[in-house]
């Protein structure tokens, strides 16, 4: 045993720019995974729509 003192670990630096893609990277997994399961699970209910025109519209 060497002086009994535990040698210090080296810190391992990430670069910043690196750090943010990385967090955009995990948000936007996320984003359009929450898309694909709207897409797959959501089933939207058709319904008849109708709207009035007015007659002034209708007249040229």
């Amino acid at each position: 045993m060497q002086g009994g003192r535990p040698r210090p670990r080296p810190e391992i630096l990430v670069p910043t720019l690196f750090r943010f893609l990385a967090f955009l990277a995990i948000v936007g997994g996320l984003v359009l995974g929450g898309m694909v399961a709207l897409v797959t699970f959501v089933e939207p209910q058709p319904r008849e729509m109708t709207q009035t025109i007015p007659p002034t519209k209708l007249k040229q």
